[in-house]
């Protein structure tokens, strides 16, 4: 085989061919950058789309991450407040895909994938507690960062930068405490 040739074959052909198949043949919006290729999905597709990619082809779920697109230039204006993304990384063939979900602002929620792994306990709980998306199923889902007290989440583009004063209302505990 020439240089050429192989350059040419998409080392996303079959993962895209599978996530196809699992999700009854729908049309998949994707986008490539560099050797990714990001899959945007809706809520209800994403625990089947990460069982098939886990179970027939040996994905790895290495990151869950959450983002706010608040008045985001150039975002269309039906688009979803929050997206939540999950990087999954194969092993053998050294492929990287990333899986969006869109998450509407008026019922913040996603199933949790902590059944299929136990790794994204804590970051389910880390968007949890800073963007306020909870993860439907999830075994214990409650503030990691935060105290239990505070009500806000702090990286919604509308949480002010200085707070709201709320540190200055929780106890002090010295180091012995702690």
């Amino acid at each position: 085989m020439t240089e050429a040739a192989t350059t040419d074959v998409d080392p996303h052909a079959g993962t895209l061919e599978a996530l196809t198949k699992v999700l009854g043949g729908a049309t998949l919006e994707t986008v490539r950058f560099r050797d990714n290729l990001r899959v945007f999905l809706k809520s209800d597709q994403l625990l089947p789309a990460l069982v098939a990619l886990k179970s027939e082809l040996a994905f790895q779920l290495i990151e869950i991450g959450g983002i706010d697109y608040l008045a985001y230039p150039g975002r269309a204006s039906g688009s979803s407040r929050f997206e939540v993304h999950y990087v999954l990384l194969n092993q053998d063939s050294h492929e990287r895909l990333i899986l969006k979900v869109g998450v509407e602002e008026s019922r913040p929620s996603l199933p949790s994938v902590v059944a299929h792994w136990i790794g994204a306990d804590w970051m389910e709980r880390e968007i949890f507690d800073m963007f306020g998306i909870s993860f439907e199923g999830h075994p214990d889902l409650r503030r990691i960062l935060m105290p239990e007290e505070f009500t806000a989440f702090p990286l919604r583009k509308d949480y002010p930068l200085r707070g709201r004063g709320e540190r200055h209302n929780f106890p002090r505990l010295t180091r012995d405490e702690s």
